[in-house]
């Protein structure tokens, strides 16, 4: 079963860095875009950073920007997230969403399982 394993969140300190990556298991054969999302408790999901694997473009929201850098290494079928910087304001549970191509054909667009990032002041 096809699905997308995130990892990396945790608890930092305001001004410290964080790298959450995203891994797509099963018959993947490409990873063809990911974004990144966060949601906090009763507020809708907020876009982050995106990125294509057709010329690696990027594209970010403007609160992360010169923060976060969003990468994609589809030899190892994971996306990154590297947060650096981190604000109090960061707080959120963070989702990668990836459109995947499939080993055998089609593509299909899922989302990760969600990873908690606290950073204290």
């Amino acid at each position: 079963q096809v699905q997308l394993v995130e990892s990396g969140g945790g608890l930092v300190q305001a001004g410290g860095s964080l790298r959450l990556s995203c891994t797509a298991s099963g018959s993947i054969f490409m990873i063809n875009e990911m974004g990144w999302y966060r949601q906090g408790p009763g507020n809708q999901r907020e876009f982050i950073a995106r990125i294509t694997a057709n010329g690696g473009f990027t594209t970010y929201a403007d609160s992360v920007k010169d923060r976060f850098t969003v990468s994609l290494d589809n030899a190892k079928n994971t996306g990154y997230l590297q947060m650096n910087n981190l604000e109090p304001a960061d707080t959120d549970v963070y989702y990668c969403n990836a459109d995947l191509t499939f080993q055998l054909g089609g593509h299909r667009r899922l989302w990760g399982q969600g990873s908690q990032v606290t950073v204290s002041s």
